[in-house]
């Protein structure tokens, strides 16, 4: 009984603690609790001294039927995200993952659309990771992909305005991202050559039972 209670009491402080992380405004439990510490660090930097206030939004199911045509799923994503923005404080960009559904996107005030390239930060720091096929937990993914993503807008931030984030994490978001790439291609280079092999083989063995026939 004792222990039961131990547990629960530590399970309502766990959530309560992250429930209080002022740049996650939704993560269903798929962020590190170490990732969200990250996130306030550099969440605090970057609104100390840029100004900006970043956002992490992440939903394993954000209630869409996935049997509904893309077209009208799509349509029904923007009204979530319209209402996800509609009260944060300007200038504010936020990361929005929806697990269910495959999608991640950067919504972004007005004056920081030249300044963060949503397609460099999705395509670069979050998807692949997302994406990844390895024996790492959808836990770990979501984790990284959120940590990468944010860090990534608060970078290009900084960059703009010629200032170092003392929280950065630099490159290691995307040599992280770059090693799966490397990995996948390096998997599909390495499956077109075997696969030449057994062609090469195939035909070396017709060559010789038509010899021996």
């Amino acid at each position: 009984m004792k222990i039961k209670l131990l547990f629960l009491v530590t399970f309502f402080i766990t959530t309560l603690s992250g429930n209080q992380n002022p740049y996650i405004l939704t993560h269903d439990g798929l962020i590190d609790q170490r990732a969200q510490d990250k996130i306030v660090q550099i969440g605090d930097e970057v609104k100390e001294k840029l100004g900006v206030n970043l956002y992490i939004d992440i939903k394993e199911n954000n209630g869409i039927d996935r049997k509904v045509e893309r077209a009208q799923r799509i349509e029904m994503m923007k009204n979530i995200e319209a209402n996800l923005v509609k009260d944060l404080p300007k200038p504010y960009a936020v990361l929005t993952i929806a697990v269910d559904q495959t999608y991640a996107n950067i919504l972004m005030s007005d004056d920081l659309k030249t300044i963060i390239n949503r397609d460099d930060v999705l395509d670069s720091y979050v998807i692949p990771l997302l994406a990844s096929k390895d024996k790492n937990t959808l836990f770990a993914k979501t984790s990284a992909a959120c940590l990468n993503g944010f860090a990534q807008m608060g970078d290009s931030i900084a960059k703009s305005k010629n200032i170092k984030l003392d929280s950065s994490i630099g490159s290691e978001g995307k040599v992280a991202s770059t090693i799966w790439k490397m990995f996948m291609y390096t998997l599909v280079l390495g499956g077109i050559i075997l696969y030449a092999i057994i062609l090469l083989r195939e035909r070396k063995y017709r060559k010789e039972a038509q010899k021996n026939a």
